[in-house]
């Protein structure tokens, strides 16, 4: 699929500006971005759920921006799982294939493929109010693959589910894509999503696609300060920050960037050990401390900077407590130059 400058806005207000992406067959991609970004209304003009204001989609090198939804050979699961409550589990699943002219013996058998690949055979005769909403979500996506559409277009499906239902479900989501080798199109704004399922993220602010690559390379070398501020905590620093905690900058920017977890706490028996592998030691304040599960984030002030540091809850990390005196081991090749937004 070729997404050839795409344009919309609703009213004064510009949504979509000359989108331009292409994706390959077999791929997952992810339109990552905060609310209002414009992903979801790009995956409806995708869909033909949405009219185009300009701009060219192309599906096998044939341009579909004409023709209605149901001849794009698309499928869509939606945030809201959009079942029929009226139809079984089965009949839901089936309706594509109905609408199409499917024989009856052809929808059965293909609705029992994909009650056993979503594990949920035995609710084939189930209504969706009976379901929880991680069996009406597989539900909703073995409905999409019913018709075996070229491309499949998931819109935040996993937003209004538990985290834990969410992890889950995520994996078979990842896994079922394989196993067709399905081209699709996800949107969510919850970069752990993102960066866990895709082959190629998308990040998107006001309309345009401002940074896309792998998940690693997104996490690990952001262009801009919106890139690091929303792919992670980075702490985003100032040129004189950077002064006052480097001695000196890499590059003649005004903005930098280094992961939570790059800034190290050493104890006093590793303090010498750290300044032979040339780090930059500093002496800070504990402001805060949070525990994230594998991960306690402190807040520390150093050298007039306050810092955001990541250690890793091993039961071996040092035992500190707010506002007590740390040493903080730097080191400068993990500092990254951003770029001006929009250059």
């Amino acid at each position: 699929m070729r997404l050839e400058s795409i344009r919309k806005q609703f009213g004064d207000t510009p949504v979509l500006n000359n989108v331009n992406l292409d994706i390959r067959e077999g791929e997952l991609v992810t339109l990552l971005g905060p609310s209002g970004c414009g992903k979801s209304t790009l995956l409806r003009c995708i869909a033909g759920l949405t009219d185009l204001d300009g701009g060219h989609i192309f599906l096998d090198s044939k341009d579909i921006v004409n023709l209605p939804p149901r001849s794009r050979e698309i499928g869509m699961v939606f945030q809201s799982y959009a079942l029929f409550p009226n139809l079984s589990v089965s009949e839901n699943i089936e309706y594509g294939m109905k609408m199409r002219g499917a024989s009856k013996e052809a929808r059965r058998k293909r609705s029992a493929e994909l009650l056993e690949l979503i594990d949920l055979g035995e609710k084939r005769d189930a209504y969706p109010q009976q379901l929880s909403g991680g069996q009406q979500q597989r539900v909703a996506l073995a409905r999409s693959l019913a018709v075996k559409p070229k491309v499949l277009l998931l819109d935040e499906p996993l937003s209004a589910l538990d985290a834990k239902i969410r992890k889950n479900l995520r994996s078979e989501i990842r896994e079922i894509q394989k196993k067709f080798n399905i081209t699709t199109i996800f949107v969510t704004h919850d970069q752990e999503e993102a960066l866990t399922l895709s082959d190629r993220v998308c990040l998107m602010n006001k309309g345009s696609i401002v940074q896309q690559g792998t998940p690693e390379e997104l996490y690990t070398t952001p262009r801009t300060e919106f890139v690091a501020q929303f792919m992670g905590s980075y702490n985003v620093l100032t040129r004189p920050e950077v002064l006052q905690l480097f001695g000196k900058a890499n590059g003649d920017g005004d903005s930098f960037a280094i992961r939570p977890e790059a800034l190290l706490l050493v104890g006093a028996d590793t303090l010498s050990e750290a300044s032979r592998e040339d780090k930059q030691i500093v002496e800070g304040t504990v402001h805060s401390i949070s525990t994230l599960g594998n991960i306690i984030r402190y807040t520390i002030d150093a050298a007039g900077v306050r810092l955001i540091v990541d250690a890793l809850n091993d039961g071996r990390s040092l035992r500190i407590r707010e506002q007590s005196l740390v040493n903080l081991a730097l080191d400068r090749s993990q500092l990254l130059q951003l770029e001006k937004e929009g250059v």
